[in-house]
C-alpha cells in the first residue's frame, strides 16, 4: 500500500492539477504563484502567458468549451484578478467549467492595505458555481480539488483564492508603545492566538510578563540569546509600538540575529518612525492597543494557517528558553583574557555572580532604574518583570546619572511600590548629591552600587581597541557607605553573594519608613562585551610619532 507523501502547499497545487488531467494554464507571471509556476515543466503543464488577464480567462473558457474539460488559469493578486471579472462572467453565463486561481496579497498584510491587495471573493461572489478559499496550506489539495469537481458538477466558473504566504513562524516585538499604550493585556492575547514567542525590545523588559511561556526576553546589549535566536528565525515580525532603535537591533553575543528575510509589521505612533531603521514590509500609524485590539478582532475571524505549525513553534519557543537559561546559569563569571586576568585572587563577587543573585532576591512587584555602563547594563540578562512601568532606562541617549534621580521621581508617584537604581560607581559620582534630597524627603529607595573602582563600558574599550592604554578611567572611591550615611541615608558594604537577599530585605523594608540606603556591592573589574562594539575599531595612525599607539 502507498503511503502518504508529504507535500508543500505548491506541490498539492499542482499535483492537484494533474490529477485532472490539465495540460494548460493560461496567465501572466506574477510573483504571487512563481513557486508552483516553478513547477509545471516537471508536471507536464504548459503555462500560456497572455497579454492582458481578460484574454487568459476567456482562452480558459474557450479551451472548455472545446475540450469539454477543465479550462485553468490564474493571475497576479489585486490588479491581475480584478482583469478577470469581465470573462468569468461571460463563462458563468456560458456555463462553461473553467477554474480560476487568484492568488492573494501576503497573509499577514491582508486588511493593512498592502501591496496589490483588494478583497478578491466579494468581487466574484455573485459569477461563480463555487469559491474556495485555502484557509491553510494543509488544506491547499482539498479545496483545490472540490474546485474542480463543483465546475464540472454544476458546469460553470469556480475561484480558488489562495493567500499568498502563511506565517510558519511569526514573532512579535513588544516595544515602549506597549507600555504606554496599555496594550500588555492584548501583547498577551495577540500571542497567544498566533503561538507567537514576544520579544522585548531593547531596556523595555517590562513590555511583556516575564513568566508567560511564550516570552522569549529582550533584544539588544547583553540581552537573550533565546530572544535572538528566535527572532531570527521569524518569516513574520510583528513590531509592535517600537521604532526598531538601531542600537537595540545590533548583533550581539555574537548572533547577527535581525531576520533578512523576513516580512516586517512595524506599528508605531510616530509615523516618522516606520520604515526609518530597518525595511519594513506594512507600516501602521497607530496606537499599539488600538492596532493590537483591531489585528485580534481580524485574526478572531478567520482560520489562522500557524495554526499547523504551532505545536512545532510552542517546542522550539520552550528548547531555547531552557537553554539560554542554563547557559545564564553556568555565565557565573567573564571568560576574556582580562576579566579572568583581573578576577584571580580577587575576593570581590563576580559582577554576574552578583546580579543573578539580585535577580532572585528582588521583590515581584519592584520597580528598577538603570544607569548606563558596563555592569548596568549586563543586567539587562537578568532583570525580569511581570507588570508594565518597571523598568526605566536611560535609552538611546545613554546619559550618566540618570537612574538614582529617576528612580526617586518613580518612587514618589508610586510609594507602594519597591524602588531600586542600579548604579555602576562612575556615574554614582554625578548623581549621590540626590541623597540629601531623599533624606529631606523621606523618599525611600534602594541604591544598588557596583563598586569596580572604574568607569568599566569605557575601560572594556581601552582594553579591546586601545592596547589597555588607560586614560581617565581607573577611579578612587571613598567609603559610599559611609558616605550615604554622611548624608543622613542608610550605608551597606556587601562584599558575597550570601549577603544579598538579607541586605536587600532590609532595605526594602527600610522604603516603607521613607528611608533610603545604599547597597555598596564590591565586585571585581570583570567587564562584559565592548557596549560599542559597532561604533569602535582597532585604530589607524599616520604620523610616525604615533606609530606605538596602534
Amino acid at each position: 500500500m502507498t503511503q502518504p507523501q508529504k507535500m508543500g502547499p505548491s506541490e498539492a497545487l499542482v499535483e492537484t492539477l494533474v490529477a485532472h488531467e490539465v495540460t494548460h494554464v493560461f496567465g501572466i507571471v506574477g510573483s504571487a504563484f512563481m513557486d508552483a509556476l516553478d513547477l509545471f515543466p516537471a508536471a507536464g503543464i504548459q503555462f500560456v502567458p497572455v497579454a492582458h488577464e481578460q484574454g487568459a480567462i476567456h482562452m480558459a473558457d474557450g479551451y472548455a468549451r472545446a475540450s469539454g474539460r477543465h479550462g485553468v488559469c490564474i493571475a497576479q493578486n489585486g490588479p491581475g484578478v480584478t482583469n478577470f471579472v469581465t470573462g468569468v462572467a461571460a463563462a458563468y453565463w456560458a456555463h462553461s467549467p473553467v477554474v480560476f486561481i487568484t492568488p492573494e496579497a501576503g497573509s499577514m498584510t491582508t486588511g493593512l492595505g498592502g501591496f496589490q491587495e483588494t478583497e478578491q471573493l466579494p468581487i466574484f461572489s455573485k459569477i461563480t458555481r463555487y469559491q474556495g478559499h485555502v484557509n491553510n496550506p494543509k488544506r491547499m489539495a482539498e479545496i483545490a480539488g472540490r474546485c474542480f469537481d463543483r465546475a464540472m458538477l454544476e458546469m460553470g466558473p469556480t475561484q480558488l483564492n489562495i493567500p499568498r504566504d502563511w506565517a510558519s513562524f511569526p514573532v512579535i516585538l513588544a516595544g515602549g508603545g506597549v507600555i504606554m499604550a496599555g496594550a500588555r493585556r492584548e501583547a498577551i492575547e495577540l500571542a497567544e492566538l498566533l503561538g507567537a514567542a514576544v520579544c522585548s525590545s531593547y531596556l523595555h523588559n517590562d513590555s511583556f510578563p516575564a513568566s508567560h511561556a511564550l516570552a522569549a526576553g529582550p533584544l539588544g546589549y547583553q540581552g537573550s540569546k533565546a530572544a535572538m535566536k528566535l527572532i531570527s528565525q521569524a518569516d513574520v515580525v510583528l513590531a509592535l509600538g517600537t521604532r526598531l532603535g538601531p542600537f537595540g537591533t545590533l548583533p550581539q553575543h555574537g548572533l547577527d540575529y535581525w531576520p533578512k528575510a523576513a516580512r516586517v509589521v512595524q506599528i508605531d505612533s510616530d509615523p516618522r518612525m516606520l520604515g526609518l531603521v530597518k525595511p519594513i514590509s506594512v507600516g501602521v500609524h497607530g496606537d499599539a492597543r488600538a492596532a493590537a485590539q483591531a489585528l485580534i478582532a481580524r485574526l478572531k475571524a478567520r482560520a489562522l494557517a500557524g495554526a499547523a505549525t504551532r505545536a512545532q513553534r510552542l517546542a522550539r519557543i520552550a528548547a531555547e528558553k531552557s537553554a539560554w537559561e542554563s547557559e545564564l546559569a553556568a555565565w557565573t563569571h567573564e571568560r576574556d583574557p582580562y576579566s579572568l586576568e583581573v578576577a584571580a585572587g580577587s575576593k570581590r563577587m563576580h559582577p554576574r555572580e552578583m546580579l543573578r543573585s539580585l535577580e532572585r532576591a528582588l521583590p515581584p512587584d519592584a520597580m528598577v532604574s538603570t544607569d548606563i555602563g558596563n555592569i548596568c547594563s549586563v543586567a539587562n540578562s537578568y532583570l525580569r518583570f511581570e507588570r508594565p512601568r518597571s523598568m526605566f532606562a536611560a535609552m538611546s541617549f545613554g546619559n550618566c546619572g540618570y537612574a538614582f534621580p529617576v528612580i526617586c521621581g518613580a518612587k514618589v508617584a508610586a510609594p507602594e511600590r519597591p524602588a531600586f537604581a542600579y548604579v555602576g560607581d562612575g556615574a554614582w559620582g554625578i548623581s549621590f548629591n540626590e541623597l540629601l534630597t531623599c533624606a529631606r524627603e523621606k523618599i525611600g529607595v534602594t541604591v544598588i552600587l557596583f563598586n569596580n573602582d572604574q568607569w568599566g563600558a569605557e575601560k572594556k574599550n581601552h582594553v579591546d581597541f586601545y592596547s589597555r592604554r588607560y586614560q581617565g578611567v581607573n577611579l578612587e572611591n571613598p567609603s559610599w557607605a559611609a558616605v550615604a550615611h554622611a548624608f543622613g541615608c542608610e550605608g551597606v558594604t556587601v562584599e558575597r553573594p550570601t549577603d544579598i537577599a538579607p541586605a536587600l530585605e532590609a532595605a526594602t523594608a527600610a522604603q516603607a519608613d521613607g528611608r533610603t540606603t545604599v547597597l555598596e556591592m564590591m565586585v571585581t573589574q570583570e567587564l562584559g562585551d565592548p557596549f560599542r562594539r559597532d561604533a569602535l575599531s582597532k585604530p589607524v595612525r599616520h604620523l610616525k610619532k604615533y606609530q606605538q599607539f596602534m
